[in-house]
């Protein structure tokens, strides 16, 4: 049985439709990677998911018979069962506060008005960081941290909030190679302990390695299914040859050279501020990105 459905889903941004008539369905410990040019609408899916922006069309459905925006009392029970790791701002990366302090933050989710800590609360929070290998950094400043140390203290902080679901927007952006198959790595031990992953990413080939179904956003065709059916689709292997790097990759290809300047430049460590591509590119992603709290 699903635990997430979404039927005939049309969502907007700035007054534009930018997912259109779109279905799909998320089941109990699936690893879904939602994938698409900038500016395709993924971050604004993953918000109409998550209940923090209402859709045009369509429903989204949960589990447990709640729709997004349709509950009694103005909320759904869901989102007590759902942690989120949004793209990350540069206010946030400058928190000031203690890694402890912020992992058990989590844990005010689903608290309502009891904004004191349990010892629960500090077990679950302690666990979290143990599970992430990050217990020694406990007292340590967050904003002296690196940007892969980091991203592990915020995904802490969203098992705080479930052990069922987590929504993850580019978890690996910004992050050298080693850090990035690190992150990978975590991402899918949690899945295979059972934790349903919802993941948006730029990274077709992590994807294709990670995930069990795929959600391609595309201005001419949508694909959702399983990730050998994605393989295998014309798609696929469209984005997949013009990667930076494959082995189908042409630099006479002006897709190709596009793509590698938009993947290369969008993420912080490699942007220039002085190129337009790039400035336009990375400022429509943080824009969409928005400044949501890192919890739902």
């Amino acid at each position: 049985m699903s635990i997430i459905d979404c039927k005939n889903l049309s969502v907007s941004y700035e007054g534009k439709t930018i997912v259109s008539d779109v279905s799909f369905s998320i089941n109990a410990g699936d690893y879904l990677c939602i994938l698409g040019e900038n500016g395709s609408g993924k971050t604004t899916l993953m918000k109409t998911l998550l209940g923090l922006k209402k859709p045009d069309k369509g429903q989204v459905l949960f589990g447990d018979g709640c729709s997004v925006g349709k509950s009694a009392d103005g909320s759904c029970k869901r989102v007590h069962k759902i942690g989120y790791l949004p793209q990350q701002t540069n206010f946030q990366k400058d928190f000031p506060a203690t890694v402890m302090e912020i992992v058990l933050s989590g844990t005010l989710n689903g608290k309502g008005f009891k904004p004191f800590y349990t010892k629960e609360d500090k077990k679950k929070a302690l666990s979290a960081m143990e599970s992430l290998g990050i217990s020694d950094l406990k007292k340590a400043s967050y904003m002296e941290l690196s940007g892969g140390q980091q991203q592990r203290v915020l995904l802490a902080r969203a098992l705080c909030s479930t052990q069922d679901i987590l929504f993850l927007d580019e978890p690996v952006a910004g992050l050298d190679p080693k850090v990035t198959l690190d992150m990978y790595e975590i991402i899918r031990t949690l899945n295979e302990i059972g934790i349903t992953i919802v993941m948006i990413s730029h990274d077709i080939e992590a994807a294709l390695e990670y995930s069990n179904h795929v959600l391609h956003l595309n201005k001419d065709m949508d694909f959702f299914g399983t990730t050998e059916e994605y393989r295998h689709t014309e798609l696929c292997e469209h984005y997949l040859c013009h990667i930076p790097g494959h082995l189908n990759h042409d630099d006479n290809c002006e897709i190709c050279n596009e793509q590698e300047h938009l993947l290369g430049h969008t993420h912080e460590h490699m942007h220039d501020h002085n190129c337009e591509i790039c400035e336009e590119a990375h400022e429509t992603e943080m824009k969409e990105a928005g400044q949501e709290e890192n919890h739902v």
